[in-house]
């Protein structure tokens, strides 16, 4: 079979007879080998029913969500393409055929785009065209280097086999973005079309919740780019608060009619010591990903953490308590001079601060370096113990029953034998 179309449904009596036909009649028209797919998730409406009357195979979904509903269908469907769209007739079924088109010229996947086909009036709350979809769309393209425009869209087909390889695990309305977001990541061929999106059919509200699965989908963005959620703003951090920390280290600086001085300089070594905390928790977010398959595999990061072993995090952790140890040893001698009495505190945080600064990272490196070389360690599976007189017995004890069965079989041809006639025709 070459395409299934897989709809997700959830009590869409008023419309999902008209999608089934739509599709139904794309095949007729198209001479497509293929069916309709209606992944249901618990319907309570004869949805169901009606599906099967218009000619689609009802699968049912026990797991809710709108990912977990889709998941199903693809799973089951027989086709070697699918395409996924609402049971709310807000999408044409029986426009697929560019959708086709770019599947059998070698798309793994073919994304639509409302915003490129054309989104009737009253079809998309102004809130979605004009913030949400524009603003995550663009978030998804900067993390991941992705081309699509439109991550959203409900519309959009692809290989069966490409797809079920991503392992997509979202349950929920991000699921959308996963499939996009794990493709692009995976050097998938992704194409894109423009399709249009009606008003639908329904007379109840939609299933989508404006601000939890807009939440769900920048939480998915965030968590699969490593990069954008603890490594960029953790440099951003660590320069601001080095560059800060070195001009303040030897007095005040002053800028204009404003003067910076231990205050900020506190302030600096705090940014230091949370940007470089951000840094490790990308590595650590980083490898663990990739270790369980989420991420697929940086070469840059194998580079890494292949030449940062846990002995050269001691070392630089050990360089860098040196420094700070240092730095509090001559604030002592600074201390003594002043025969430990009261001390200008402008004078005293400059060298206390950046030697506690010293002092923690160096603690931040060597914990993680430790927890690092914790990520790689491998379980094994070892080859079960065996006694060797455990296995002579087995030997013997085969060796006895084909013996034993050679017997049982000859004795078996001698008694099926006929006996000879004598002579004087006795037997």
């Amino acid at each position: 079979m070459e395409l299934s179309v897989v709809m997700p449904c959830l009590n869409e009596a008023e419309t999902i007879e008209t999608c089934v036909r739509k599709a139904v009649g794309f095949f007729a028209e198209h001479g497509i080998d293929g069916e309709v797919v209606i992944a249901d998730n618990g319907s309570t409406d004869g949805s169901q029913q009606l599906a099967r009357a218009a000619g689609a195979r009802v699968v049912p979904v026990a797991d809710k969500g709108y990912g977990n509903a889709l998941m199903g269908g693809i799973r089951a469907a027989r086709g070697r393409y699918v395409v996924m769209g609402d049971a709310d007739d807000s999408y044409d079924f029986t426009a697929l055929m560019p959708f086709l088109e770019q599947l059998r010229d070698g798309a793994d996947l073919v994304m639509g785009n409302r915003f490129k086909g054309g989104i009737e009036p009253g079809a998309m709350p102004p809130l979605h065209r004009y913030l949400g979809n524009p603003v995550l769309s663009f978030i998804g393209r900067l993390f991941f280097g992705s081309k699509i425009g439109d991550f959203h869209c409900g519309l959009r087909a692809f290989r069966k086999d490409s797809i079920v390889r991503l392992g997509l695990q979202t349950g929920g309305m991000e699921f959308a973005s996963e499939m996009v977001v794990k493709a692009t990541l995976a050097g998938y061929d992704i194409r894109e079309v423009p399709t249009t999106l009606s008003k639908d059919g329904r007379s109840r509200p939609p299933h989508l919740n404006t601000w939890r699965d807009g939440w769900r989908h920048l939480r998915f963005l965030l968590l699969y780019s490593p990069r954008w959620l603890f490594l960029i703003p953790g440099l951003a951090f660590m320069l601001v608060g080095l560059v800060a920390g070195v001009a303040l280290a030897f007095g005040p600086v002053r800028v204009g009619d404003v003067a910076f001085d231990v205050d900020t300089l506190v302030g600096a070594g705090a940014a230091t010591v949370i940007g470089f905390q951000s840094v490790l928790f990308a590595l650590f977010t980083k490898v663990y990903a990739m270790q369980e398959g989420f991420l697929p595999r940086d070469r840059r990061v194998d580079r890494l953490v292949s030449w940062w072993t846990m002995e050269r995090g001691l070392v630089l952790g050990g360089l860098l308590a040196l420094a700070g140890l240092a730095g509090l040893a001559a604030s002592l001698l600074h201390w003594r001079v002043n025969n430990f009495g009261e001390l200008d505190p402008r004078e005293s945080l400059r060298m206390v601060v950046p030697s506690a600064t010293a002092l923690v990272m160096s603690f931040q490196a060597i914990f993680a370096s430790m927890f690092v070389s914790i990520l790689h360690i491998r379980r094994r599976e070892h080859p079960p113990l065996t006694d060797a007189a455990d296995e002579a017995a087995v030997v013997v004890d085969a060796a006895a029953d084909r013996v034993a069965a050679e017997r049982a079989e000859q004795a078996g041809q001698d008694a099926a034998e006929p006996v000879a006639d004598t002579p004087g025709g006795q037997r």
